[in-house]
C-alpha cells in the first residue's frame, strides 16, 4: 500500500517536471506567465529582416556609439561665435552722441568763443558740439568735417575719422566722442531668468554670463539649464555649466544678440531587470549609457539577461541605416531599438560613449533561467497541494 502511494507521488512529480520542461520550450516560459516585458528572444524574433513591425533593431558597436555621440554634440560658442577684438560696442542709428574737438594754439579753426562754458581759460581751445542723434542713414554732422558715417563703428574709429577730416583745417586737432544714450547696441535676455531685460552694451565688452547676471540669474538649477545664443541667422546652444567651466565659451556679445536661458528637464525611463524601475532626470550636458545604468541601480544579478540590454528611442532618420520601410513620426524621427550585449567586456567601453537622449526607454530583459525558475515555482506550487490531497484521499 505504501509503495503504491510513493509510486503515485513520483508519477505526479514526474508529470509536473516534464510539463515544466515541455511548456518552457524555448526557455522563456509560456506567454501567460507574468513578466516585466519581452525577452531577448522575443525582441529578436524577426532579426532576419532587421525590423520589428517597422522598427529598426541595431546592435551597438563602438563606431556607432561614437557616431551618435558626435552627431548629438552641441556646437561650442567659441567655435560658432569667435570673438574679434576686445570692443564689440558699435554705434548705430538712434544713438545719441556728443563730439568735442580740441585745437592747439594758435587755434586756426576753433579760435573764437569757447562753446563749452565749463572748459574755462586754457592754452588750448575745446569746442563741444550739441548732442545729436545718429541719423537713419548712420551719419552725424560735425562742422568743417561734414557728414561723418558712424554706423557700425566704435567711438575710437569715429574719433580717428574726424581727426583725419579736420587735419589741414585745424591746428593739431584732438577729438573725443561720447555716447550719451545707447539706443541700438543692446542684447536681449529672455527665458528662465529672474527678469527679462534689454542689456545695453558698453565699450567694456560684455560677455555671455554678464547678460545672465543682468537678467537676475537663472531660476532653475544650473545643471538643468542650457543657454541659447542667437546672432543674425546663427543659433547655438550649450549647457550652462559647460559655459561656466570653460571660460572660452563665455563669448563676447554683439549688438542684436538674443540670449535665451532654457530649462531642460531631461529624463529617461528604465524598466525591466534593474535595481529600480522609474523615470530618472539627468543634466542638460547629457549622460552616457554607463551612467544611466549606474543611476538605475545596475542590472539585477538574479534576473537580468546581460545580453538583452535595449534602448528604445525615436532617432533622427538621417542617423539610421534603414533596412526596409520604417514608420516615421510627425517630426521625421523613426523608432529604433539599440541592443547591447554586456556579456562582452568590450561593451562596457561602448556604454561610456553611447549618449542617452531625452525620453529614452532603457529596458533590461529577464534571463531565460529566471523565467524558467518562475515557471517551475508555479508548477511546484500547484503540484505539491495535489500530492497532499492525494495523500489524504489514500
Amino acid at each position: 500500500m505504501m509503495s503504491a502511494r510513493f509510486i503515485k507521488k513520483g508519477r505526479l512529480l514526474s508529470i509536473a517536471l516534464v510539463s515544466a520542461f515541455l511548456l518552457s520550450g524555448c526557455a522563456t516560459g509560456p506567454d501567460w506567465i507574468s513578466s516585466s516585458g519581452a525577452s531577448r528572444q522575443q525582441v529578436q524574433e524577426r532579426r532576419e529582416t532587421g525590423r520589428i513591425e517597422g522598427i529598426q533593431l541595431v546592435d551597438v558597436s563602438d563606431t556607432l556609439a561614437r557616431t551618435l555621440a558626435e552627431s548629438k554634440k552641441l556646437g561650442q560658442f567659441a567655435d560658432v561665435f569667435p570673438s574679434k577684438g576686445s570692443n564689440n560696442y558699435l554705434i548705430g542709428p538712434g544713438d545719441i552722441v556728443e563730439v568735442s574737438v580740441w585745437e592747439a594754439p594758435p587755434a586756426m579753426l576753433f579760435g573764437g568763443q569757447v562753446v563749452d562754458p565749463k572748459s574755462g581759460p586754457t592754452t588750448t581751445r575745446v569746442v563741444t558740439f550739441p548732442e545729436q542723434m545718429v541719423a537713419p542713414n548712420g551719419a552725424i554732422t560735425v562742422p568743417f568735417a561734414g557728414r561723418v558715417p558712424v554706423k557700425g563703428q566704435t567711438t575710437q574709429e569715429i574719433e580717428t575719422d574726424i581727426v583725419k577730416r579736420l587735419t589741414g583745417k585745424s591746428n593739431q586737432p584732438q577729438v573725443l566722442v561720447r555716447v550719451i544714450k545707447n539706443n541700438t547696441s543692446n542684447v536681449t535676455v529672455v527665458g528662465e531668468v529672474t527678469s527679462s531685460t534689454l542689456m545695453p552694451l558698453t565699450p567694456k565688452g560684455e560677455r555671455l554670463l554678464d547678460a545672465l547676471a543682468a537678467g537676475g540669474g537663472v531660476k532653475q538649477p544650473v545643471n538643468r539649464m542650457a543657454i541659447q545664443l542667437s546672432r543674425e541667422s546663427i543659433t547655438a546652444t550649450m549647457p550652462l555649466d559647460a559655459v561656466i567651466r570653460d571660460p572660452k565659451q563665455n563669448v563676447m556679445l554683439k549688438p542684436g544678440d538674443v540670449v535665451t536661458a532654457l530649462f531642460q528637464p531631461q529624463s529617461f525611463s528604465v524598466l525591466g531587470a534593474t535595481g529600480k524601475n522609474e523615470e530618472i532626470p539627468f543634466e542638460a550636458q547629457g549622460i552616457s549609457l554607463a551612467q544611466a545604468l549606474a543611476r538605475s541601480g545596475g542590472l539585477n544579478d538574479g534576473r537580468a539577461d546581460a545580453r538583452g540590454v535595449f534602448i528604445f528611442r525615436f532617432e533622427d532618420a538621417k542617423l539610421v541605416d534603414a533596412k526596409g520601410s520604417l514608420t516615421k513620426s510627425g517630426d521625421g524621427t523613426v523608432p529604433v531599438v539599440y541592443q547591447i550585449d554586456l556579456r562582452d567586456p568590450a561593451s562596457f567601453f561602448v556604454t561610456q560613449n553611447f549618449p542617452v537622449q531625452n525620453r529614452d526607454v532603457i529596458y533590461v530583459s529577464n534571463s531565460p533561467a529566471a523565467e524558467f525558475e518562475k515557471f517551475l515555482r508555479l508548477v511546484v506550487s500547484v503540484a505539491v497541494p495535489s500530492v497532499s490531497i492525494n495523500r489524504m484521499l489514500q
